[in-house]
């Protein structure tokens, strides 16, 4: 995939909005701060690449989808009409997406990282659940959790029980991460993403590699000619990456 930008555009990247936790008022708000930066954006959007975990839980049945997030759907609904590209990626906690939002607005849907190309640069972007050494217990879960029988075994749950027994998961899966202290840079060795990223730049050369999944916001060199970002979140803070052509910012949205 190659994008090209015009004067004044730009391409952004977000990731973990988490939209339906820990409740409905607190997920109201922090959604509500999505759409303001989305407006804020709009005018400049090259193309927005939204990695993954956008949703708490996300799950798409034969006939049902998840109740709420009317908000950022009609969002990201007129900024579609509106003709920007718009790319979704799927995290840990939204990986059952399927093709809701490829058939209905044309949002294409990665489960996996991808390469693209802007301006003669190269990034290679994805959620990062999975990826690099180590978290052997979550790779394990994730085998499970895409397998297409456990899928199908799943889906025969009434939604109204298997969304909260999902969102139930979710939150203790954050507490216990929160508990452990999984949340905090440690150094770059500990970084199982940016040690993918060297491992990657090893086999062929990107200039950006550009993640989520850490809820960290984080810059580190790669090599002598590449750069790891983490894009963080926007549960506690409302960070996000913006290349201009010329070189890629992490920034804070403040509205």
């Amino acid at each position: 995939m190659k994008i090209t930008l015009k004067d004044h555009q730009k391409v952004f990247f977000a990731s973990d909005f988490h939209l339906g936790t820990p409740n409905a008022q607190s997920s109201l708000i922090r959604e509500k701060k999505v759409v303001r930066w989305l407006d804020s954006i709009q005018n400049e959007a090259a193309a927005i690449f939204l990695v993954g975990d956008l949703f708490d839980f996300w799950f798409e049945y034969e006939t049902v989808i998840p109740k709420g997030f009317m908000r950022f759907l009609a969002k990201i609904t007129q900024m579609r009409q509106n003709g920007i590209p718009i790319f979704f990626f799927t995290g840990n906690h939204d990986l059952w997406m399927k093709d809701y939002f490829t058939e209905e607005l044309e949002i294409p849907v990665f489960h996996n990282p991808i390469a693209i190309e802007v301006n003669q640069k190269k990034f290679l972007i994805g959620h990062g659940d999975g990826l690099g050494p180590g978290d052997y217990k979550y790779k394990m879960l994730k085998k499970i959790f895409t397998n297409p029988f456990c899928q199908w075994l799943f889906k025969w749950l009434h939604p109204d029980v298997g969304i909260k027994l999902a969102l139930l998961w979710s939150r203790n899966s954050r507490l216990s991460n929160m508990q452990k202290g999984e949340d905090e840079f440690k150094g770059k060795e500990k970084e199982w993403l940016y040690l993918y990223s060297e491992e990657m730049e090893q086999k062929m050369h990107f200039d950006y590699y550009v993640f989520g999944h850490r809820h960290l916001p984080l810059n580190l060199p790669v090599g002598n000619a590449s750069m790891y970002y983490n894009l963080g979140e926007w549960v506690s803070q409302y960070h996000y990456g913006v290349f201009d052509g010329q070189g890629f910012e992490l920034k804070e949205f403040k509205g």
